[in-house]
């Protein structure tokens, strides 16, 4: 519907369901077998309430807020006529073809459509009367009053066969009377039983025979049944107020199931012999509840038996209801690795299953301290709160100050940029954003500006950086001066001076990328340089440790000069000259070939000094049979060609058309 539906009714053959809402005013009509909407009608005025008489939508009746009873056919509309009172429910009798009509008024009107003309009304003693329904089993008319009283009428003598008081059978121990119950909801069941809602909120369950209600169903809502129907399947009862349906057992009154959609309720309805409901709420969609514990789905959604199946939830109980699942890493950090086997833990899957109480209780033992810690971070948030309805100073984060200063410093720019251009609000900053607010919270967060990513992305953060770093100390003294000052003093607003614009900013980021390359293979070198001191100090032999003890004579000391001084060879190292670094650095200047011959000459073994250690490997090709021939072959032939080889050093020729002398 547009706005809201009210009432939802579904044709005695169950293919067409149809709706009437507003606004504007309409009847929509659904053709189940279909799947699709069959038509739509605009109406007058509202819909109060609509019956359809005969088993498809071929006939219909209306009536309508502004006390206008109309008629559709399968065409459209047929005739509209008008009663005299304002009217809130009618119902129709098969047998004489007549509509009865309460509303306004303490009479009862009839219409007879084969007649076509009013009959005499039938005259109650209430002063309004707010439904009615007819048994379907032997035509008994009841009318509910809004006094909370029922009349029984007998349609063909017209006259009153009983009454009941259902205001005062409504009322239980410690119920709380505000106002007199009224009678907002009637339905019959067979031939005996018979449903009456009050506006309190209480459904009472009656037997004809009997002016005591057999049972008294409270929704504990205060709200008035707007719609009662009976599954005779299961013997169900199904009452609605505009908040909750409730599905209850009609001897019994034990609650079967309860339905709370979002919005609320005007009309309920059941689809025949089945497990769906349908309901008109305070909301353009209709909702549709399937209930497959009430009944099979209807033929054209049987799909729906497939899928709850599918779907249906198994009853097992969870077994680790109250365990806490752990790793072997958050064992080892409880210091709980030895339980491992024990029956205090259960394996599953990568980790165990321990006792919930088990786990609390040597939490606690293992960080004493952590609620001690959570209750400051508690009553720091608290504070920082409180602080936030002050006046407010440009204050910076714990974590990333300079990046918040750079947004602060770029969301100032944007925002007199838009106030200058007038087209807008500016764009919302990080700061702001509850996103990124870990970012400036979390110390894990930290920007590492000595980082080579860090300087090879950003090649002017070392200029922009000295004027952010002393903004960061204005920023600093100006927040120890507002602790320090009375909390309604307003702090001096302004620009701070040493933001002044230099001419370096205007230099090519290429230079700045280059010199930082430059200082990075030079840190590189540098580091790499260390690295090999540090290796060269732990090869030299070290002096074994001397005899303890302070000197107190010169000649202790010259005794000990001129003694042996012994040194000590740890596992793993050879002996090495103290000149070698300096044969090391002559070597890395030579050539390749230099180098070679060196190492061919040298009778010791040249063992080079890396950073996993003193080790060198050679090794040499093997070749096979067939390249060995190959390569003698070769030899012999070039021997060949040398030992038959000749001079041509005296043939010599003086014809030519130049000066010189050719050689052939």
């Amino acid at each position: 519907m547009p706005t809201v539906c009210t009432s939802i009714r579904v044709s005695r053959d169950g293919q067409f369901i149809l709706a009437a809402g507003t606004y504007k005013p309409r009847i929509r009509c659904y053709d189940t077998y279909q799947l699709s909407l069959k038509f739509e009608r605009c109406l007058d005025s509202d819909v109060v309430a609509f019956d359809i008489l005969s088993d498809d939508y071929s006939k219909l009746v209306f009536l309508h807020s502004d006390r206008y009873v109309e008629f559709h056919s399968q065409h459209g509309h047929y005739y509209k006529t008008r009663v005299p009172k304002f009217g809130r429910d009618f119902s129709y009798h098969y047998p004489s073809c007549d509509l009865y009509f309460v509303g306004m008024s303490s009479e009862v009107f009839r219409l007879n459509l084969e007649q076509g003309r009013f009959l005499s009304s039938l005259q109650t003693d209430a002063v309004e009367n707010n439904v009615c329904d007819i048994n379907p089993v032997h035509h008994l008319f009841a009318t509910g009053s809004s006094e909370g009283r029922v009349e029984c009428w007998d349609p063909r003598v017209r006259k009153r066969v009983g009454m009941l008081d259902c205001a005062l059978s409504s009322l239980t121990e410690g119920t709380e009377v505000q106002h007199l119950p009224s009678v907002s909801a009637l339905k019959f069941n067979g031939s005996l039983t018979m449903a009456v809602g009050t506006s309190t909120g209480q459904v009472l369950l009656y037997d004809l025979r009997s002016s005591q209600p057999l049972l008294v169903k409270d929704h504990f809502y205060n709200m008035p049944i707007k719609s009662l129907n009976f599954h005779e399947q299961l013997d169900l009862v199904v009452s609605a107020d505009s908040k909750v349906i409730k599905i209850w057992n009609k001897d019994s009154g034990k609650i079967f199931s309860t339905i709370q959609p979002q919005a609320n309720i005007n009309d309920v309805c059941i689809y025949p012999h089945s497990g769906m409901l349908f309901t008109a709420n305070e909301d353009s969609k209709m909702n549709t509840f399937y209930i497959p514990a009430l009944g099979p789905a209807p033929r054209w959604c049987s799909f729906l038996d497939n899928l709850t199946e599918e779907l249906e939830e198994s009853p097992e109980c969870t077994v680790y209801d109250d365990y806490k699942f752990v790793t072997r890493k958050d064992l080892e950090n409880l210091g709980l690795s030895h339980l491992v086997g024990s029956s205090l833990l259960r394996a599953y899957m990568h980790g165990f299953f321990m006792d919930i109480r088990l786990y609390h209780k040597v939490k606690s033992m293992a960080n004493p301290f952590a609620y001690e810690e959570y209750r400051k971070d508690k009553i720091r948030q608290k504070i920082e709160e409180s602080r936030a309805q002050r006046v407010q100073v440009k204050k910076l984060p714990r974590v990333n100050q300079e990046l918040a200063l750079k947004l602060m410093e770029e969301g100032d720019d944007e925002a007199e940029l838009a106030s200058r251009k007038k087209k807008g609000k500016a764009l919302p900053s990080i700061l702001g954003d509850d996103r990124f607010k870990v970012m400036f919270e979390n110390p894990d967060y930290q920007v590492d500006e000595q980082s080579e990513e860090f300087r090879l992305l950003n090649p002017i953060v070392s200029k922009v950086g000295q004027k952010r770093k002393k903004k960061l100390r204005l920023l600093a003294q100006q927040a120890a001066a507002s602790q320090q000052a009375d909390e309604d003093e307003e702090e001096p607003e302004g620009r701070a001076s040493s933001e002044e614009e230099s001419s370096d900013d205007d230099k090519s980021w290429v230079e700045e990328v280059r010199e930082q390359r430059r200082l990075l293979r030079q840190e590189g070198r540098d580091r790499r340089r260390q690295e090999r001191k540090e290796a060269d100090r732990n090869t030299v032999l070290l002096e074994t440790e001397q005899n303890g003890g302070e000197k107190t004579s010169n000649t202790a000391m010259s005794k000990k000069t001129s003694q042996p001084q012994f040194y000590q060879i740890k596992a793993g190292e050879e002996f090495r000259s103290f000149n070698d670094m300096a044969q090391k650095q002559k070597l890395q200047k030579a050539s390749l070939e230099d180098r070679l011959k060196l190492e061919e000459h040298s009778e010791t073994s040249n063992m080079a000094d890396t950073a996993v250690g003193s080790k060198q490997l050679t090794f040499t090709l093997k070749k096979s049979e067939q390249q060995w021939k190959q390569q003698q072959a070769e030899q012999e032939h070039y021997k060949e060609r040398k030992k038959l080889r000749r001079s041509a050093g005296h043939l010599s020729s003086s014809r030519g058309r130049g000066r010189g002398r050719r050689r052939y």
